[in-house]
């Protein structure tokens, strides 16, 4: 709330309810809206509602109303809104403030060069897991060579295995998830990326979409990592509406995260590369599991971008038996 401004009732903008403080709002009735006040007043409305980013993300949700692009509002901002305009905000800008995630409200979230379909089937792709990303590409690249294969372990609506198929070069990229809805999603994203013919959709928990023999130069995974005890702690956009199985990991959170570091070994070539992402403080925990195993070497942990230790990069030893079997490195 601007500190020059007293509270008003919600009623003040036509068809919001009322009962909470907020910044003031034109008067009902004849008074016009334009773009840049109505921008004003449903940013401070949304901070006071505990939404950070206020402002941004009402201009997203105007432009979403608008059918604009939202830069395109900073060249109208005088102009007055319809009572149509008007009603196709209102119930956007309510189901923010009930803290409704802005990219379910649009239907897309961004994620590097994909924009992509997402809804309450999915988890919110995040920046963090374009580091992920970024690491396999970087490690694909140095191979010098084409026409990699890749398996995404828990795809959700598909961000990993799409990127890699667009980006870098995987001719075959394997894509699982538990869920029939979330591969609903990753279908649909796969589709209007382009690359249907490339990424394979598997219903299936863990690697039980995945044959015994089917090895892959990636296993690259983004897997549950939140503890039980810390749902109470997340913001409401993520504990109140994204899927629960996508985000809790167990009571520690590394449920999910050691049962995918057992059965990987068995799914990556020799000379390979295991990829997770993990959360914070639980770096040591998952070096610890992966060297356990006996199966990788070269373990390493990279950062993201607030600093912290986000992805786990692995490679595949090669044993005694791939030596006498010739069996393909990457």
């Amino acid at each position: 709330m601007s500190r020059h401004e007293s509270p008003r009732p919600l009623g003040h903008l036509p068809g919001v309810s009322a009962g909470a403080a907020v910044p003031s709002a034109p008067a009902a009735g004849n008074e016009v809206w334009t773009v840049l006040r109505l921008m004003r007043w449903s940013g401070e409305y949304l901070q006071g509602k505990g939404i950070e980013r206020g402002r941004l993300d009402a201009e997203h949700l105007l432009a979403h109303a608008l059918g604009v692009g939202r830069l395109q509002l900073y060249l109208q901002f005088d102009r007055p809104l319809e009572r149509e305009e008007l009603d196709r905000f209102r119930p956007l800008l309510k189901r923010r403030a009930q803290r409704e995630p802005l990219q379910y409200i649009l239907g897309r979230a961004a994620f590097r060069e994909l924009d992509l379909r997402v809804d309450p089937r999915v988890l919110i792709p995040r920046p963090e897991t374009e580091v992920l990303v970024e690491e396999v590409l970087g490690w694909a690249a140095a191979r010098g060579r084409p026409e990699l294969s890749a398996l995404d372990v828990g795809t959700g609506s598909g961000a990993i295995a799409l990127s890699l198929a667009v980006e870098g070069p995987f001719s075959r990229v394997v894509a699982t998830d538990a869920s029939a809805e979330a591969l609903e999603v990753a279908g649909e994203n796969a589709r209007e990326a382009g690359v249907a013919d490339v990424v394979e959709l598997r219903r299936g928990s863990l690697f039980e979409a995945v044959g015994t023999e089917e090895a892959f130069d990636v296993v690259v995974s983004n897997p549950p990592y939140v503890a039980e005890t810390e749902v109470a702690s997340l913001e409401p956009e993520v504990g109140a509406w994204e899927p629960r199985g996508a985000l809790l990991g167990g009571p520690d959170g590394l449920a999910v995260i050691r049962a995918v570091v057992a059965g990987a070994g068995r799914h990556v070539v020799s000379g390979g590369l295991l990829a997770l992402e993990m959360g914070a403080g639980q770096a040591a925990s998952v070096v610890e599991a992966v060297e356990s195993t006996g199966t990788y070497d070269d373990v390493r942990v990279r950062r993201d971008l607030a600093g912290r230790e986000r992805v786990l990069l692995a490679r595949r030893a090669p044993t005694a038996v791939d030596m006498n079997r010739g069996t393909r490195q990457a």
